[in-house]
């Protein structure tokens, strides 16, 4: 049994400021855009309100973590304690304490992710792993102490960075980067990767810079660096393979490549393991991101004709809006459409986008997961992200099975739709009624003597 606990905080707030690149820079409270939480009759929920751009009123007490754990673990001592939070988990001013409640050095706790702002002096991370840490993601940005400083709004650089060495020498350390062209790329990025060998470091995650509405800032906030043009995924691609090849480190590319497993999408690159996934019976569409796209093309192709596959503009499919949609063109639509589960949209909105042009198609989100992220990969062996998406695909398919349609009754259907738009079936209709208005005149004439 995994246990995963928020400690919640607020991002800028609860983080030590701001990084310059931070998602969640320049976020003020946004309108709801609608979600799959929301109910049928009502744009806007919890979720689409507040927890979606984690808004949230500051760290969670001690007291009440506890008892969160507690409560998962009614019967039995977990396995493992996952704890994350909205502001930076180094930063809660109870970490040392709570650790040490709930685990004491028997349970493993895994630090979901930390930029390290927390720590202000060295020796702060023996602590911890005494406490029981055995995992940690670590947002390094750069080793180089002053870029630090800098653009990761580091006040204990130096400190810091000492932290991170004892972790890497302690426990599975994983690094992340978010890469800025110009900054710490280039020269800077494989010294980092030097130093996180020499470290110990077991991994790097290289993720993708947002900073365009199509990169996924649908909050108004951006751009946030003005003037940057991030890297785009294919070159995160190109550049993570180098670098695993290059460096004894699991390097993963994020949101497109993992060198290892092929996430996102292995299926896509291990096609012998489709046979495993049960046969389509019916036809349907499935939208999906542009980054997605051609991956799950490739595997909807080799599986036959029933399914084809549309992209959104966005990069990343849970992030899709109602602009997305309003902007797909609808002529390949088919009749059963299949959503990202996530898409942040009202049903009611989504179902007018995607019949604008008449037809009536009928719309339903899909899993909220079809595949491993890269980010998450990087903990797995190619095995179990081929069995995960096996899994994920084998819902997919039987949800399209179950509500899939007969192509040829709705290609004749949206025929006679379509006939029916002309502009002959317009000037037909318009000529019919005249004719009628003129015998209706002559008719009442007659009457009338």
């Amino acid at each position: 049994m995994d246990v995963t606990v928020d400690v919640g905080g607020r991002p800028g707030l609860d983080c030590g400021g701001f990084c310059s690149f931070c998602y969640f820079k320049g976020v003020e409270r946004v309108k709801p855009s609608g979600c799959r939480r929301c109910k049928s009759y009502k744009l806007g929920c919890d979720y689409c309100k507040r927890a979606v751009v984690e808004i949230e009123p500051g760290f969670k007490p001690l007291e009440q973590l506890i008892f969160e754990v507690a409560e998962q673990c009614v019967s039995s001592r977990p396995d493992s304690i996952t704890i994350k939070g909205n502001g930076d988990v180094s930063c809660y001013p109870h970490l040392h304490e709570f650790m040490n409640t709930v685990s004491g050095g028997k349970v493993p706790i895994f630090l979901d992710y930390t930029s390290g702002k927390g720590f202000a002096r060295d020796g702060e991370a023996g602590p911890l792993i005494d406490a029981g840490l055995k995992r940690i993601s670590f947002s390094v940005f750069s080793t180089d102490a002053e870029l630090r400083r800098k653009y990761v709004n580091d006040k204990h650089p130096e400190a810091v960075l000492s932290n991170l060495r004892v972790f890497c020498e302690s426990c599975d350390t994983y690094g992340m980067v978010v890469l800025i062209p110009g900054i710490n790329d280039g020269r800077v990025l494989h010294k980092t990767c030097r130093d996180l060998v020499d470290m110990g470091a077991k991994g790097l995650m290289l993720m993708s810079f947002a900073n365009t509405r199509e990169q996924g800032l649908i909050f108004g906030n951006g751009p946030i660096m003005p003037g940057v043009n991030p890297y785009p995924v294919e070159e995160i691609r190109q550049l993570a393979t180098e670098i695993n090849d290059q460096y004894d480190l699991r390097v993963i590319g994020t949101p497109l490549w993992d060198p290892l497993t092929g996430a996102p999408f292995a299926l896509a690159h291990h096609k012998e393991e489709l046979k495993r996934l049960p046969s389509i019976e019916y036809g349907a569409t499935i939208i999906t991101s542009s980054v997605a796209y051609p991956l799950l093309s490739s595997i909807f192709y080799e599986l036959g004709d029933e399914v084809n596959v549309v992209a959104a503009e966005k990069e990343i499919g849970n992030l899709i809006t109602l602009e997305d949609f309003e902007r797909i063109p609808l002529a390949d639509m088919k009749g059963r459409v299949i959503i990202p589960g996530m898409v942040l949209a009202h049903d009611k909105e989504i179902y007018r986008a995607l019949r604008r042009d008449g037809v009536r198609r009928l719309i339903f989100r899909g899993p909220d997961d079809l595949s491993v992220e890269s980010e998450r990969s990087i903990y797995m062996t190619p095995r179990e992200v081929l069995d995960k998406e096996v899994e994920a695909f084998t819902g997919l398919i039987e949800q399209i099975n179950d509500l899939g349609f007969v192509p040829s009754e709705f290609a004749a259907e949206r025929d006679a739709i379509l006939e029916l738009r002309s502009p002959e079936c317009h000037k037909l209709a318009a000529d019919r009624l005249e004719e009628s208005i003129s015998a209706s005149k002559d008719e009442m004439m007659n009457l009338l003597g």
